[in-house]
Order: C-alpha cells, then structure tokens, then sequence
C-alpha cells in the first residue's frame, strides 16, 4: 500500500498498486470523481529502504529543479533555499553543524533535519521532487494537511509545507 494526495481536492488515499492494471494513465478520485493522473516512479521508501512504486504526475508535467520560498514569520527571516539533485534534508540550522539546506530560524518546533526532498531527473532538465517527513517529533503539514509516517509527495509549484511554525513554499524554476 501506498499514500497519494488527490491533486484536484487533497484527500489522502491509500492504494494497492499491485491492484492498478498496467496500462492505465489516469484513475478517478473517489471523493471529488476527478481524474488522477500516474506514472510509475522506482523509490527507495525512507521506512523499510525497499524498492516501491509511487504513483506520480506524468513526466511532462514535471518541475524543473525547484527551490524553497522560506516565509517570513517571528521566529525566521524570509529565505531562499535551493533544491539540488538528490537528497536534501531541511530543517532548523543547528550551532554544531553547517549545511546548504537548513534553516537559520528561533522556531523550536522545527527540527533540524524535519522534511526530506529528494530531487530525481525525470527528462532533459526535469524533475521530480518527493518530500516526506522524516521522523520530526512534530510532524509536516502539506498543503494544510498532515504528511503520514511512510507517506510521500510529489510537489508541484506553489505546494505549501508547514514545518514547525515556519511556511515554506515550493517553487519551480522558470524553463527559460
């Protein structure tokens, strides 16, 4: 079983892929009827480290390499954070270590290494960014809605991530 978020209405929605015929493109959404459409990704699932299926947008409709638009708020200035190919742990900025994806925040709800993105090529200058949570003690919203423990996204652009108090806002890179 696998988590999903329905892309038209948010819902979370658990799948056997074993049960998806393989030449299907799209499924319909069973709370808003909307199509959902898939395309078959090899990850590695932060949980168990085995070899899963996840269901994603169709490459042609993916990012290019993305970058964070870290909201301003009481405890963290506004920040930009760009996503490199491969694996990115973000979280709060710790004194003892030094790392291009972390975040120089006041906010204690955040851990220091809260959400992970991992950027894979998906076509000539594209890509896939999947975002989990990765154990934090006070868990990530996306989109206003919890991530569950094992459960992965495929971001798009403009995606909201709530990690401790600080919004973070998924951006794609103009193709230009």
């Amino acid at each position: 079983m696998i988590s999903i978020r329905c892309p038209h209405c948010q819902v979370g929605l658990k799948v056997d892929e074993s049960k998806i015929p393989v030449n299907i493109q799209t499924f319909n959404c069973p709370k808003c009827k909307q199509p959902i459409p898939i395309s078959y990704v090899l990850n590695s699932n932060p949980v168990d480290d085995s070899e899963t299926v996840i269901l994603s947008p169709p490459v042609g409709k993916v990012a290019k390499a993305g970058k964070l638009h870290v909201l301003p708020n009481e405890y963290t200035s506004e920040q930009f954070i760009r996503l490199s190919a491969g694996t990115n742990i973000i979280g709060r900025k710790s004194p003892s270590k030094e790392s291009p994806t972390a975040i120089e925040t006041k906010d204690k709800l955040m851990s220091r290494a809260h959400i992970v993105i991992e950027v894979r090529s998906a076509a000539k200058d594209n890509y896939i960014h999947s975002l989990y949570d990765n154990k934090s003690t006070n868990r990530t919203l996306y989109n206003r809605n919890y991530i569950e423990p094992g459960e992965i996204v495929i971001l798009k652009n403009n995606d909201e991530i709530q990690i401790g108090q600080t919004r973070l806002i998924f951006e794609e890179d103009d193709p230009c």
